[in-house]
């Protein structure tokens, strides 16, 4: 029994002794030590899955639905953000560590959007989103319009034109040049009547025969109304919804009929510039003039421009993903 146990000894003493100097083991020992610094520290994947999805409900921004505002009347949704650990989880696995520059976001549709919503005028885009849309309203001005249409192109600017149908008629190669030019179309009734006093048949009117000229000199089918003058009534605006249009209107006045000064014009918008602004204008020689400094003010604020369908779009732009951040802790003709 005891040389038995003498042998075993001996045989366990020869095998330490052998795993020990073999440099295999050493291998083996050192994976070991790599292996358990890993599942201590975020370069695990399983600590990094859980650092990611920590950080997510950090940056998490909920989606906004389309709602009829008391004072702003059918205000547009606007997506939320939520981050996309798994893809953020394939975007960190090369360099097994945590950075907050891949993280990946995808974006929340709400649940309410602006067609869900009934008939109600758009005064301003979603107040979060930060773009601003120009509008022009167009019954006269011409010789105004190629210099206004030139400094659009020059900073790659698209607003929306609403154009009256008997000034279209008369004007075919300026409405197409519009158009030609990437810019939106409007309607802006047919003889800029005051729709707020007209009999329902002669509204219908005003809209069918403007939408038929526009359609038929330009190619483009008109989905949004801009009354003249700003009046209506609430049953103008459920005719031009019949005849799948939303009526827009505005939330800074450039008041340009009044002629002012350039810098008057400039001081007047910015003074009253959000997110989600709609700014209306003329083709007048206050704003033609005062344009080119407008744009680069707004832009200068951080706010994007486009047209009224980039501006009610749910999609938030790249500027307002990348700073998403902060949130957690916020064109072309479409």
């Amino acid at each position: 029994m005891d040389r038995k146990y003498l042998i075993g000894i001996s045989l366990i003493a020869i095998l330490t002794l052998v795993v020990v100097e073999n440099p295999l083991s050493d291998q083996y020992v050192t994976g070991l030590k790599q292996e358990s610094l890993e599942v201590n520290g975020v370069s695990e994947p399983y600590d990094l899955t859980r650092k990611i999805k920590e950080e997510a409900k950090l940056r998490e921004v909920p989606a906004q639905d389309a709602v009829i505002d008391t004072v702003w009347k059918a205000t547009p949704g606007y997506n939320g953000l939520k981050v996309d650990v798994e893809a953020s989880l394939q975007n960190m696995k090369k360099q097994k560590s945590f950075d907050e520059d891949k993280l990946i976001y995808k974006q929340i549709p709400p649940e309410t959007h602006l067609p869900d919503l009934p008939a109600s005028p758009v005064y301003r885009g979603n107040p979060d989103k930060p773009m601003v849309s120009l509008i022009i309203n167009v019954a006269w001005g011409n010789e105004y319009i190629p210099d206004m249409l030139a400094t659009l192109k020059k900073h790659q600017v698209y607003a929306t034109f609403f154009l009256e149908g008997r000034w279209v008629k008369n004007n075919p190669d300026l409405a197409k040049m519009i158009v030609d030019a990437g810019h939106e179309v409007g309607n802006h009734s047919y003889s800029h009547p005051d729709m707020k006093s007209l009999e329902s048949a002669k509204v219908r009117e005003e809209l069918k025969k403007t939408n038929e000229i526009i359609e038929v000199t330009t190619g483009d089918k008109v989905k949004w109304f801009a009354p003249p003058s700003g009046s209506y009534r609430e049953e103008v605006i459920n005719i031009a919804d019949e005849m799948h249009m939303r009526t827009i209107m505005w939330s800074v006045d450039t008041i340009d009929w009044q002629k002012p000064q350039p810098s008057v014009l400039i001081e007047r918008v910015m003074r009253k510039m959000h997110k989600g602004a709609i700014v209306l204008m003329h083709p007048t020689a206050s704003t033609a003039n005062s344009l080119n400094m407008l744009i680069l003010q707004i832009k200068e604020k951080n706010l994007r421009l486009g047209t009224i369908s980039s501006l009610v779009k749910e999609e938030r732009i790249v500027e307002d993903v990348d700073n998403s951040s902060e949130q957690g802790n916020s064109n072309k003709k479409q």
